[in-house]
Protein backbone atom coordinates (compact mmCIF):
# COMPACT_ATOMS: atom_id res chain seq x y z
CA UNK A 1 0.00 0.00 0.00
CA UNK A 2 1.40 3.39 -1.00
CA UNK A 3 1.53 6.14 1.67
CA UNK A 4 -0.87 8.30 -0.36
CA UNK A 5 -3.53 5.57 -0.29
CA UNK A 6 -3.15 5.06 3.45
CA UNK A 7 -3.32 8.78 4.20
CA UNK A 8 -6.42 9.14 2.01
CA UNK A 9 -8.11 6.30 3.88
CA UNK A 10 -7.21 7.65 7.32
CA UNK A 11 -8.30 11.16 6.31
CA UNK A 12 -11.86 10.18 5.33
CA UNK A 13 -14.35 10.56 8.24
CA UNK A 14 -16.68 8.06 6.55
CA UNK A 15 -14.27 5.24 7.39
CA UNK A 16 -14.70 5.69 11.16
CA UNK A 17 -17.43 4.08 13.25
CA UNK A 18 -17.71 7.24 15.37
CA UNK A 19 -18.38 9.35 12.22
CA UNK A 20 -16.20 12.34 13.18
CA UNK A 21 -16.71 15.69 11.52
CA UNK A 22 -13.06 15.83 10.48
CA UNK A 23 -9.78 13.92 10.69
CA UNK A 24 -6.37 15.53 11.07
CA UNK A 25 -3.27 13.65 9.91
CA UNK A 26 0.06 14.25 11.65
CA UNK A 27 3.29 12.61 10.57
CA UNK A 28 6.32 11.69 12.65
CA UNK A 29 9.50 10.13 11.28
CA UNK A 30 7.99 6.66 11.93
CA UNK A 31 4.19 6.98 12.00
CA UNK A 32 1.04 8.40 10.48
CA UNK A 33 -1.27 9.61 13.26
CA UNK A 34 -4.98 10.19 12.58
CA UNK A 35 -6.71 12.50 15.07
CA UNK A 36 -10.49 12.60 15.41
CA UNK A 37 -12.54 14.27 18.11
CA UNK A 38 -12.72 11.01 20.10
CA UNK A 39 -10.01 8.61 19.01
CA UNK A 40 -6.42 8.57 17.77
CA UNK A 41 -5.15 5.92 15.36
CA UNK A 42 -1.40 5.49 15.00
CA UNK A 43 -0.12 3.54 11.98
CA UNK A 44 3.57 2.71 11.74
CA UNK A 45 5.46 3.54 8.57
CA UNK A 46 7.32 0.72 6.75
CA UNK A 47 10.74 2.19 7.63
CA UNK A 48 14.02 0.84 8.94
CA UNK A 49 16.33 3.30 10.67
CA UNK A 50 18.53 0.63 12.23
CA UNK A 51 17.46 1.45 15.77
CA UNK A 52 13.82 1.08 14.62
CA UNK A 53 12.66 -1.56 12.14
CA UNK A 54 9.04 -1.49 10.96
CA UNK A 55 9.94 -2.76 7.50
CA UNK A 56 7.57 -5.76 7.39
CA UNK A 57 3.85 -6.11 8.09
CA UNK A 58 4.53 -8.76 10.75
CA UNK A 59 6.91 -6.43 12.56
CA UNK A 60 4.43 -3.56 12.46
CA UNK A 61 1.70 -5.81 13.83
CA UNK A 62 3.97 -7.08 16.62
CA UNK A 63 5.06 -3.61 17.67
CA UNK A 64 1.49 -2.31 17.67
CA UNK A 65 0.63 -4.94 20.28
CA UNK A 66 3.84 -4.15 22.20
CA UNK A 67 2.94 -0.46 22.21
CA UNK A 68 -0.42 -1.20 23.83
CA UNK A 69 1.04 -3.63 26.38
CA UNK A 70 3.87 -1.41 27.51
CA UNK A 71 1.97 1.86 27.61
CA UNK A 72 -0.79 0.45 29.74
CA UNK A 73 1.79 0.43 32.57
CA UNK A 74 1.42 4.20 33.10
CA UNK A 75 -1.59 5.04 30.94
CA UNK A 76 -4.02 2.13 31.01
CA UNK A 77 -7.16 4.12 30.36
CA UNK A 78 -6.45 5.42 26.85
CA UNK A 79 -4.95 2.38 25.07
CA UNK A 80 -7.96 0.55 23.65
CA UNK A 81 -6.15 -1.99 21.49
CA UNK A 82 -5.00 -2.77 17.96
CA UNK A 83 -7.11 -2.70 14.79
CA UNK A 84 -6.36 -4.05 11.34
CA UNK A 85 -6.79 -2.15 8.12
CA UNK A 86 -8.01 -4.73 5.60
CA UNK A 87 -8.69 -4.70 1.89
CA UNK A 88 -11.98 -6.00 0.48
CA UNK A 89 -12.42 -7.98 -2.74
CA UNK A 90 -13.18 -4.73 -4.59
CA UNK A 91 -9.92 -3.17 -3.18
CA UNK A 92 -11.73 -0.99 -0.65
CA UNK A 93 -9.89 -0.41 2.65
CA UNK A 94 -11.76 -0.77 5.95
CA UNK A 95 -11.04 -1.15 9.68
CA UNK A 96 -11.29 -4.75 10.92
CA UNK A 97 -10.43 -7.08 13.78
CA UNK A 98 -6.75 -7.70 14.32
CA UNK A 99 -6.83 -11.25 13.00
CA UNK A 100 -8.62 -10.43 9.76
CA UNK A 101 -7.07 -12.57 6.98
CA UNK A 102 -7.02 -9.69 4.50
CA UNK A 103 -5.19 -7.24 6.77
CA UNK A 104 -2.75 -4.99 4.93
CA UNK A 105 -1.84 -2.70 7.83
CA UNK A 106 -2.34 -2.29 11.59
CA UNK A 107 -2.94 0.65 13.88
CA UNK A 108 -2.96 1.35 17.61
CA UNK A 109 -6.32 2.68 18.81
CA UNK A 110 -6.28 5.26 21.59
CA UNK A 111 -8.83 7.42 23.30
CA UNK A 112 -8.05 11.06 22.54
CA UNK A 113 -6.93 13.10 25.52
CA UNK A 114 -8.06 16.66 26.16
CA UNK A 115 -5.70 19.10 24.48
CA UNK A 116 -5.32 21.38 27.49
CA UNK A 117 -3.73 18.71 29.69
CA UNK A 118 -0.50 18.00 27.81
CA UNK A 119 2.55 18.99 29.81
CA UNK A 120 4.28 20.80 26.96
CA UNK A 121 1.28 23.10 26.54
CA UNK A 122 0.99 23.66 30.28
CA UNK A 123 4.66 24.69 30.42
CA UNK A 124 4.38 26.95 27.39
CA UNK A 125 1.28 28.66 28.86
CA UNK A 126 3.01 28.96 32.24
CA UNK A 127 0.10 26.95 33.66
CA UNK A 128 2.01 24.03 35.22
CA UNK A 129 1.50 24.23 38.99
CA UNK A 130 3.83 22.90 41.68
CA UNK A 131 1.10 20.38 42.48
CA UNK A 132 1.11 19.20 38.85
CA UNK A 133 4.86 18.68 38.93
CA UNK A 134 4.60 16.81 42.21
CA UNK A 135 1.98 14.46 40.73
CA UNK A 136 4.28 13.71 37.79
CA UNK A 137 7.18 13.00 40.15
CA UNK A 138 5.06 10.69 42.28
CA UNK A 139 3.76 8.85 39.20
CA UNK A 140 7.27 8.27 37.91
CA UNK A 141 8.80 7.26 41.22
CA UNK A 142 5.98 4.76 41.81
CA UNK A 143 6.53 3.36 38.31
CA UNK A 144 10.28 2.90 38.85
CA UNK A 145 9.70 1.30 42.25
CA UNK A 146 7.04 -1.04 40.83
CA UNK A 147 9.39 -2.23 38.07
CA UNK A 148 12.63 -3.27 39.77
CA UNK A 149 15.70 -4.35 37.87
CA UNK A 150 15.92 -7.84 36.43
CA UNK A 151 18.90 -9.81 35.20
CA UNK A 152 17.88 -8.91 31.64
CA UNK A 153 17.62 -5.16 32.25
CA UNK A 154 20.77 -5.04 34.40
CA UNK A 155 22.78 -6.59 31.58
CA UNK A 156 22.08 -3.46 29.54
CA UNK A 157 23.83 -1.38 32.22
CA UNK A 158 27.32 -2.55 31.30
CA UNK A 159 29.37 0.29 29.82
CA UNK A 160 29.96 -1.57 26.56
CA UNK A 161 26.20 -1.94 26.16
CA UNK A 162 25.39 1.66 27.13
CA UNK A 163 27.91 2.72 24.52
CA UNK A 164 26.01 0.82 21.82
CA UNK A 165 23.22 3.41 21.95
CA UNK A 166 25.59 6.34 22.39
CA UNK A 167 27.87 5.35 19.50
CA UNK A 168 24.86 4.47 17.34
CA UNK A 169 23.63 8.02 17.86
CA UNK A 170 26.97 9.42 16.73
CA UNK A 171 26.95 7.27 13.61
CA UNK A 172 23.44 8.39 12.69
CA UNK A 173 23.87 12.12 13.34
CA UNK A 174 26.92 12.18 11.07
CA UNK A 175 24.40 11.75 8.26
CA UNK A 176 22.82 15.07 9.34
CA UNK A 177 26.08 17.04 9.47
CA UNK A 178 25.85 20.30 7.59
CA UNK A 179 22.71 22.39 7.96
CA UNK A 180 21.57 20.76 11.22
CA UNK A 181 24.86 20.50 13.13
CA UNK A 182 28.57 20.84 12.48
CA UNK A 183 31.33 18.26 12.47
CA UNK A 184 32.80 20.21 15.39
CA UNK A 185 29.67 19.61 17.44
CA UNK A 186 29.72 15.89 16.63
CA UNK A 187 33.35 15.65 17.67
CA UNK A 188 32.58 17.52 20.90
CA UNK A 189 29.84 15.00 21.73
CA UNK A 190 32.27 12.14 21.15
CA UNK A 191 34.88 13.72 23.41
CA UNK A 192 32.30 14.25 26.15
CA UNK A 193 31.19 10.61 25.94
CA UNK A 194 34.76 9.28 26.10
CA UNK A 195 35.45 11.42 29.11
CA UNK A 196 32.19 10.52 30.88
CA UNK A 197 32.70 6.77 30.55
CA UNK A 198 36.38 7.02 31.44
CA UNK A 199 35.74 9.02 34.62
CA UNK A 200 32.61 7.17 35.81
CA UNK A 201 33.39 3.51 35.18
CA UNK A 202 33.10 2.53 38.86
CA UNK A 203 29.93 4.58 39.40
CA UNK A 204 28.17 3.08 36.39
CA UNK A 205 29.08 -0.47 37.39
CA UNK A 206 27.89 0.15 40.95
CA UNK A 207 24.57 1.44 39.67
CA UNK A 208 24.17 -1.63 37.50
CA UNK A 209 24.77 -3.92 40.45
CA UNK A 210 22.52 -1.85 42.74
CA UNK A 211 19.51 -2.21 40.44
CA UNK A 212 19.21 1.21 38.80
CA UNK A 213 18.89 -0.25 35.28
CA UNK A 214 15.17 -0.90 34.77
CA UNK A 215 12.54 -1.30 32.10
CA UNK A 216 11.81 2.42 31.84
CA UNK A 217 9.73 4.64 29.56
CA UNK A 218 12.56 5.52 27.20
CA UNK A 219 10.95 8.53 25.48
CA UNK A 220 9.97 10.72 28.39
CA UNK A 221 9.46 14.18 26.97
CA UNK A 222 6.82 16.76 27.78
CA UNK A 223 4.22 15.97 25.14
CA UNK A 224 4.10 12.36 26.37
CA UNK A 225 2.78 13.49 29.76
CA UNK A 226 -0.90 14.38 30.25
CA UNK A 227 -2.30 15.84 33.48
CA UNK A 228 -6.00 15.96 34.31
CA UNK A 229 -8.42 15.47 37.17
CA UNK A 230 -8.48 11.78 36.23
CA UNK A 231 -4.76 11.47 36.92
CA UNK A 232 -1.36 11.66 35.30
CA UNK A 233 -1.06 9.69 32.06
CA UNK A 234 2.46 9.05 30.75
CA UNK A 235 2.17 7.42 27.35
CA UNK A 236 3.98 6.61 24.08
CA UNK A 237 6.96 4.82 25.57
CA UNK A 238 9.57 3.06 23.44
CA UNK A 239 8.10 -0.20 22.17
CA UNK A 240 10.36 -0.88 19.19
CA UNK A 241 13.71 -1.42 20.92
CA UNK A 242 14.20 -3.06 24.31
CA UNK A 243 17.68 -1.57 24.55
CA UNK A 244 16.20 1.95 24.56
CA UNK A 245 13.95 1.11 27.53
CA UNK A 246 16.44 -0.93 29.59
CA UNK A 247 18.27 2.09 30.93
CA UNK A 248 19.40 3.79 34.09
CA UNK A 249 16.50 5.68 35.69
CA UNK A 250 18.81 8.72 35.53
CA UNK A 251 18.69 8.45 31.74
CA UNK A 252 14.89 8.44 31.80
CA UNK A 253 14.68 11.38 34.21
CA UNK A 254 17.19 13.33 32.12
CA UNK A 255 14.83 13.29 29.14
CA UNK A 256 12.05 15.20 30.88
CA UNK A 257 14.52 17.56 32.54
CA UNK A 258 16.13 18.27 29.16
CA UNK A 259 12.77 19.00 27.56
CA UNK A 260 11.94 21.47 30.34
CA UNK A 261 15.22 23.23 29.54
CA UNK A 262 14.36 23.15 25.83
CA UNK A 263 11.03 24.84 26.57
CA UNK A 264 12.73 27.65 28.46
CA UNK A 265 12.08 26.42 32.00
CA UNK A 266 15.40 25.42 33.59
CA UNK A 267 13.85 26.33 36.94
CA UNK A 268 11.26 23.56 36.51
CA UNK A 269 13.99 21.18 35.33
CA UNK A 270 15.92 21.82 38.55
CA UNK A 271 12.79 21.41 40.68
CA UNK A 272 11.92 18.17 38.89
CA UNK A 273 15.35 16.60 39.28
CA UNK A 274 15.64 17.73 42.90
CA UNK A 275 12.30 16.12 43.75
CA UNK A 276 13.14 12.91 41.90
CA UNK A 277 16.43 12.80 43.81
CA UNK A 278 14.46 12.95 47.05
CA UNK A 279 11.78 10.44 46.10
CA UNK A 280 14.27 7.90 44.74
CA UNK A 281 16.94 8.72 47.34
CA UNK A 282 19.44 8.82 44.48
CA UNK A 283 22.28 11.27 45.09
CA UNK A 284 24.11 10.10 41.95
CA UNK A 285 21.66 11.96 39.72
CA UNK A 286 23.61 15.23 39.92
CA UNK A 287 26.69 13.52 38.49
CA UNK A 288 24.87 11.61 35.76
CA UNK A 289 22.31 14.10 34.48
CA UNK A 290 24.55 16.45 32.43
CA UNK A 291 25.75 13.60 30.22
CA UNK A 292 22.36 11.94 29.90
CA UNK A 293 20.71 15.27 29.12
CA UNK A 294 23.23 15.70 26.30
CA UNK A 295 22.39 12.22 25.04
CA UNK A 296 18.65 12.91 25.17
CA UNK A 297 18.94 16.25 23.36
CA UNK A 298 20.94 14.50 20.63
CA UNK A 299 18.20 11.87 20.32
CA UNK A 300 15.54 14.53 19.90
CA UNK A 301 17.70 16.44 17.43
CA UNK A 302 18.23 13.27 15.43
CA UNK A 303 14.53 12.37 15.37
CA UNK A 304 13.50 15.87 14.28
CA UNK A 305 16.27 15.74 11.68
CA UNK A 306 14.91 12.48 10.28
CA UNK A 307 11.53 14.15 9.84
CA UNK A 308 13.16 17.19 8.24
CA UNK A 309 14.80 14.89 5.69
CA UNK A 310 11.62 12.88 5.01
CA UNK A 311 10.49 13.52 1.44
CA UNK A 312 6.91 12.43 2.15
CA UNK A 313 6.55 15.07 4.90
CA UNK A 314 4.90 18.39 3.84
CA UNK A 315 7.34 21.26 3.32
CA UNK A 316 6.02 23.32 6.23
CA UNK A 317 6.43 20.41 8.65
CA UNK A 318 9.89 19.67 7.29
CA UNK A 319 11.02 23.25 7.90
CA UNK A 320 9.60 23.25 11.43
CA UNK A 321 11.40 19.96 12.08
CA UNK A 322 14.66 21.42 10.75
CA UNK A 323 14.44 24.36 13.16
CA UNK A 324 13.54 22.05 16.03
CA UNK A 325 16.43 19.72 15.22
CA UNK A 326 18.96 22.55 15.23
CA UNK A 327 17.67 23.84 18.58
CA UNK A 328 18.01 20.41 20.19
CA UNK A 329 21.54 20.03 18.88
CA UNK A 330 22.40 23.49 20.24
CA UNK A 331 21.06 22.46 23.64
CA UNK A 332 23.05 19.22 23.54
CA UNK A 333 26.22 21.17 22.84
CA UNK A 334 25.45 23.57 25.69
CA UNK A 335 25.33 20.62 28.10
CA UNK A 336 28.57 19.18 26.72
CA UNK A 337 30.46 22.46 26.89
CA UNK A 338 29.10 23.80 30.20
CA UNK A 339 28.33 20.64 32.19
CA UNK A 340 24.75 21.96 32.41
CA UNK A 341 25.51 25.36 33.97
CA UNK A 342 25.05 28.86 32.51
CA UNK A 343 28.51 30.21 31.77
CA UNK A 344 30.48 32.93 30.02
CA UNK A 345 32.91 32.07 27.25
CA UNK A 346 35.12 35.06 26.51
CA UNK A 347 36.68 34.57 23.08
CA UNK A 348 39.77 36.78 23.26
CA UNK A 349 43.09 37.35 21.54
CA UNK A 350 45.04 39.77 19.44
CA UNK A 351 43.29 41.49 16.55
CA UNK A 352 43.42 39.49 13.34
CA UNK A 353 43.58 36.06 14.95
CA UNK A 354 40.02 35.22 13.85
CA UNK A 355 38.49 35.52 17.31
CA UNK A 356 35.38 37.36 16.09
CA UNK A 357 34.71 34.63 13.52
CA UNK A 358 35.15 31.98 16.21
CA UNK A 359 32.89 33.87 18.64
CA UNK A 360 30.17 34.14 16.00
CA UNK A 361 30.44 30.45 15.07
CA UNK A 362 30.43 29.47 18.74
CA UNK A 363 27.30 31.53 19.41
CA UNK A 364 25.53 29.87 16.47
CA UNK A 365 26.58 26.39 17.59
CA UNK A 366 25.37 26.96 21.16
CA UNK A 367 22.36 29.16 20.41
CA UNK A 368 23.77 31.87 22.68
CA UNK A 369 23.93 35.61 22.32
CA UNK A 370 27.31 36.99 21.19
CA UNK A 371 28.27 40.36 22.69
CA UNK A 372 30.97 42.12 20.68
CA UNK A 373 33.20 44.85 22.10
CA UNK A 374 33.66 46.34 18.60
CA UNK A 375 29.93 46.65 18.05
CA UNK A 376 29.27 47.86 21.61
CA UNK A 377 32.00 50.53 21.33
CA UNK A 378 30.52 52.01 18.16
CA UNK A 379 26.94 51.83 19.40
CA UNK A 380 27.87 53.70 22.59
CA UNK A 381 29.62 56.36 20.51
CA UNK A 382 26.82 56.60 17.95
CA UNK A 383 29.17 55.57 15.13
CA UNK A 384 27.87 53.39 12.23
CA UNK A 385 29.20 49.85 12.65
CA UNK A 386 31.07 49.68 9.35
CA UNK A 387 32.39 53.23 9.30
CA UNK A 388 36.13 53.73 9.88
CA UNK A 389 36.87 57.29 10.86
CA UNK A 390 40.03 59.32 10.36
CA UNK A 391 42.98 59.22 12.77
CA UNK A 392 41.48 61.81 15.13
CA UNK A 393 38.09 60.05 15.23
CA UNK A 394 39.74 56.71 15.96
CA UNK A 395 41.83 58.21 18.76
CA UNK A 396 38.65 59.44 20.40
CA UNK A 397 36.84 56.14 19.83
CA UNK A 398 39.66 54.07 21.31
CA UNK A 399 40.54 56.39 24.19
CA UNK A 400 40.95 54.76 27.57
CA UNK A 401 37.72 56.17 28.99
CA UNK A 402 35.70 54.87 26.00
CA UNK A 403 37.36 51.47 26.29
CA UNK A 404 36.49 51.38 29.98
CA UNK A 405 32.83 52.16 29.25
CA UNK A 406 32.81 49.54 26.48
CA UNK A 407 34.11 46.75 28.69
CA UNK A 408 31.83 47.77 31.56
CA UNK A 409 28.87 47.54 29.17
CA UNK A 410 29.67 44.09 27.80
CA UNK A 411 30.32 42.75 31.31
CA UNK A 412 26.95 44.11 32.51
CA UNK A 413 25.16 42.52 29.57
CA UNK A 414 26.90 39.21 30.20
CA UNK A 415 25.83 39.23 33.85
CA UNK A 416 22.24 39.94 32.79
CA UNK A 417 22.22 36.96 30.40
CA UNK A 418 23.60 34.70 33.14
CA UNK A 419 21.08 35.89 35.72
CA UNK A 420 18.34 34.91 33.24
CA UNK A 421 19.74 31.38 33.09
CA UNK A 422 21.42 31.72 29.70
CA UNK A 423 25.04 31.34 28.69
CA UNK A 424 26.81 34.07 26.72
CA UNK A 425 29.76 34.47 24.35
CA UNK A 426 31.90 37.61 24.58
CA UNK A 427 33.95 38.78 21.61
CA UNK A 428 36.73 41.10 22.74
CA UNK A 429 40.53 41.23 22.82
CA UNK A 430 40.63 41.38 26.66
CA UNK A 431 44.17 42.57 26.04
CA UNK A 432 44.52 44.05 29.52
CA UNK A 433 44.74 41.88 32.59
CA UNK A 434 42.57 44.35 34.51
CA UNK A 435 39.70 43.82 32.07
CA UNK A 436 39.92 40.06 32.58
CA UNK A 437 39.96 40.52 36.35
CA UNK A 438 36.88 42.78 36.20
CA UNK A 439 34.99 40.16 34.18
CA UNK A 440 36.04 37.40 36.56
CA UNK A 441 34.75 39.35 39.55
CA UNK A 442 31.50 40.38 37.85
CA UNK A 443 30.48 36.82 36.88
CA UNK A 444 32.02 35.06 39.88
CA UNK A 445 28.78 33.20 40.61
CA UNK A 446 28.95 31.39 37.25
CA UNK A 447 31.63 29.43 35.40
CA UNK A 448 33.94 31.47 33.17
CA UNK A 449 36.24 30.32 30.38
CA UNK A 450 38.64 32.49 28.42
CA UNK A 451 39.21 31.06 24.95
CA UNK A 452 42.33 32.72 23.58
CA UNK A 453 42.66 32.44 19.80
CA UNK A 454 46.30 32.75 18.66
CA UNK A 455 47.88 32.97 15.22
CA UNK A 456 51.37 33.60 13.79
CA UNK A 457 52.31 37.22 13.16
CA UNK A 458 52.52 36.76 9.38
CA UNK A 459 48.96 35.38 9.30
CA UNK A 460 47.68 38.30 11.38
CA UNK A 461 49.42 40.82 9.10
CA UNK A 462 47.86 39.24 6.04
CA UNK A 463 44.38 39.30 7.57
CA UNK A 464 44.71 42.92 8.70
CA UNK A 465 45.87 43.89 5.23
CA UNK A 466 42.84 42.18 3.66
CA UNK A 467 40.42 44.20 5.80
CA UNK A 468 40.67 47.20 3.49
CA UNK A 469 39.05 45.05 0.79
CA UNK A 470 35.96 44.28 2.90
CA UNK A 471 33.00 46.50 3.73
CA UNK A 472 31.63 44.26 6.48
CA UNK A 473 34.43 44.50 9.07
CA UNK A 474 33.37 46.27 12.26
CA UNK A 475 36.81 46.49 13.85
CA UNK A 476 38.91 49.54 12.88
CA UNK A 477 42.25 47.75 13.37
CA UNK A 478 44.40 47.58 10.23
CA UNK A 479 47.92 46.54 9.32
CA UNK A 480 49.31 49.95 10.33
CA UNK A 481 48.05 49.32 13.88
CA UNK A 482 49.72 45.92 14.28
CA UNK A 483 52.87 46.93 16.17
CA UNK A 484 51.17 49.28 18.65
CA UNK A 485 48.35 46.82 19.38
CA UNK A 486 50.82 43.97 19.72
CA UNK A 487 52.82 45.87 22.35
CA UNK A 488 49.69 46.61 24.40
CA UNK A 489 48.50 42.99 24.46
CA UNK A 490 48.98 41.29 27.83
CA UNK A 491 48.60 37.59 27.13
CA UNK A 492 47.17 35.38 29.89
CA UNK A 493 50.02 33.75 31.76
CA UNK A 494 51.08 32.67 35.22
CA UNK A 495 50.53 36.21 36.51
CA UNK A 496 46.78 35.94 35.92
CA UNK A 497 44.78 34.78 38.96
CA UNK A 498 44.27 31.03 38.86
CA UNK A 499 40.90 31.02 40.60
CA UNK A 500 37.57 31.82 39.02
CA UNK A 501 38.16 30.91 35.39
CA UNK A 502 39.62 28.42 32.96
CA UNK A 503 41.79 29.09 29.92
CA UNK A 504 41.67 27.39 26.54
CA UNK A 505 44.37 28.50 24.10
CA UNK A 506 43.58 27.58 20.48
CA UNK A 507 45.85 28.13 17.49
CA UNK A 508 44.02 29.17 14.32
CA UNK A 509 43.88 26.22 11.95
CA UNK A 510 43.69 26.16 8.17
CA UNK A 511 39.97 26.98 8.12
CA UNK A 512 37.53 28.58 10.58
CA UNK A 513 35.61 25.27 10.76
CA UNK A 514 38.76 23.38 11.73
CA UNK A 515 39.55 25.98 14.39
CA UNK A 516 36.01 25.68 15.71
CA UNK A 517 36.42 21.92 16.07
CA UNK A 518 39.55 22.46 18.14
CA UNK A 519 37.80 25.08 20.27
CA UNK A 520 34.71 22.97 20.97
CA UNK A 521 36.65 19.87 21.96
CA UNK A 522 38.90 21.94 24.20
CA UNK A 523 35.89 23.53 25.89
CA UNK A 524 34.36 20.09 26.51
CA UNK A 525 37.65 18.98 28.04
CA UNK A 526 37.43 21.86 30.52
CA UNK A 527 33.69 21.51 31.17
CA UNK A 528 33.66 20.20 34.76
CA UNK A 529 36.96 21.57 36.01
Amino acid sequence: MQPEELVAFLSDPANYESAPDAVTIVQTHASFVALTDRVVIKVKKPVNFGFLDFSTLDRRRHFCHEEVRLNRRMCRSIYEGVAAIARSADSRLFFAETEHPDAVEYGVIMRRLSSEGFMDGLVQRDALTPQDLERVCEKLSAFYNDHPATAATSAWGRIDRIRISVDENFSQIRQQEGDLLSLGAIRAFEVQADRFFGENEELLERRRKDGHIRDCHGDLHLDHVHISDEGVCIYDCIEFNERFRSIDVANDIAFLAMDLDFNGRPDLARAFTARMTELLQDEDLATLLPFYKTYRAIVRGKVAGLKALGHEVPDREREAARIESRRYYQLALQYAVTNDRPMTIAVMGRVGTGKSTQARMLGEALGWRVISSDETRKKLAGVPLHERGDDAARRRLYADDVSRKTYDAIVREAAQELSNGRGVVLDATFSRRNDRDDLRRSVRDWPLTFAEIVAPDDVIRERLSDRDKSSTVVSDARLSDFESLNQRYEAPDASDPTDGFRLARITSAATPAATQRLLLTRLVGLSNR
